[in-house]
């Protein structure tokens, strides 16, 4: 039998207390919002605060997949989701709405293959040639310097080709249906958060079921040891690029589609709660991206019902510190011990 060192089993009886005095704030914080606007209007948020959080889930899947496979935050990706926004925008203005499903279907196809070629193109052209040189800290901070650089490119291409101006999205998608408990929705949002739903169950079924799947947990896990075994790891790597641009694509879609115009710095909003959500649920966790990306969804409508309603991202970097300082790994990541 292994003894535990006390200080460790201290800091686990610690980190379970401080957990379920979160939980038990969160429940109390429920029950105050639901007593003070009724369970109508609370209905009414929560199915927008789950429409929010998986088009945020959506962007944040792109974060944490590159992360798992490559150790690099790719800042660039908020600038891809920016970019898919904008070919959206544009095949919605050549084909028209005479008729919106077929019009919505286009578009999001369109956007999916603009972003992957995007995507790959920014691997390999940007990533790809830093990847394995260097030495100590520079293998980590050079790629990151230049996602940096990227992100900044893409923001000023799309100025200097597209102008600064907004362009809004047609309605495409139009009317309100009732949902028992809830009152009137409208249709665009329960169709959004179907898709997005959809979405996320088909990416999770590619990365537990499919051979791309395990190729690209195979090289989350050791990069050497797939390569050894077969693993083409610069196919691996583009197409997880290339996946991970496609879902911001459908967010983008998605996002401009509910409540958004297109403009060149976008990508900045959403991308930060993107991170943020990929960090809250656990950097390189799938599934934690995707709990991620609704909590700070509901959050954020939530806090819209109370006096703070004009600083709806504070309170989701306080919940980030909380989380953080009792999980450091996120709230479905591991800690990995990693060689130096």
């Amino acid at each position: 039998m292994v003894a535990v060192p006390d200080n460790q089993a201290a800091g686990a009886s610690r980190a379970r207390l401080l957990r379920l005095g979160a939980m038990a704030l969160g429940l109390l914080l429920f029950i105050y919002v639901a007593r003070s606007v009724g369970p109508q209007k609370l209905g009414e948020t929560l199915v927008t605060g789950l429409t929010q959080g998986a088009m945020i889930a959506l962007v944040a899947l792109g974060y944490t997949m590159v992360y798992g496979v490559l150790k690099l935050i790719n800042f660039a990706h908020s600038e891809v989701f920016m970019m898919g926004a904008y070919v959206g925008v544009f095949v919605l203005g050549a084909i028209g709405i005479a008729n919106p499903l077929l019009s919505f279907v286009c578009t999001i196809v369109v956007a999916i293959i603009g972003s992957s070629l995007l995507g790959i193109t920014v691997e390999r052209i940007a990533y790809r040639p830093l990847r394995g040189r260097g030495r100590g800290a520079l293998v980590r901070v050079t790629p990151l310097v230049t996602a940096l650089g990227v992100s900044v490119l893409l923001q000023n291409a799309a100025q200097l080709f597209f102008s600064a101006r907004y362009r809004s999205y047609p309605q495409l998608i139009t009317g309100s249906m009732d949902i028992p408990g809830v009152g009137p929705v409208g249709k665009s949002r329960v169709i959004i958060l179907v898709v997005a739903v959809l979405v996320m169950i088909g990416l999770e079924l590619i990365v537990k079921k499919t051979w791309f799947g395990k190729a690209m947990r195979a090289l989350s896990s050791n990069e050497e040891a797939a390569r050894l075994m077969g693993v083409r790891t610069s196919w691996v790597i583009s197409s997880t690029f290339a996946l991970g641009s496609s879902l911001a694509a459908v967010g983008a879609v998605l996002f401009c589609i509910d409540q958004s115009s297109v403009y060149p710095t976008m990508g900045t909003a959403i991308g930060t709660r993107a991170f943020v959500a990929a960090v809250l649920g656990g950097i390189g966790s799938i599934p934690g991206a995707m709990l991620g990306g609704l909590l700070l969804g509901v959050l954020g409508e939530l806090v819209k019902l109370s006096s703070y309603s004009g600083s709806i991202d504070a309170p989701v970097f306080v919940v980030l510190i909380a989380v953080l300082l009792v999980r450091p790994a996120g709230l479905l990541g591991s800690n990995r011990a990693e060689k130096v």
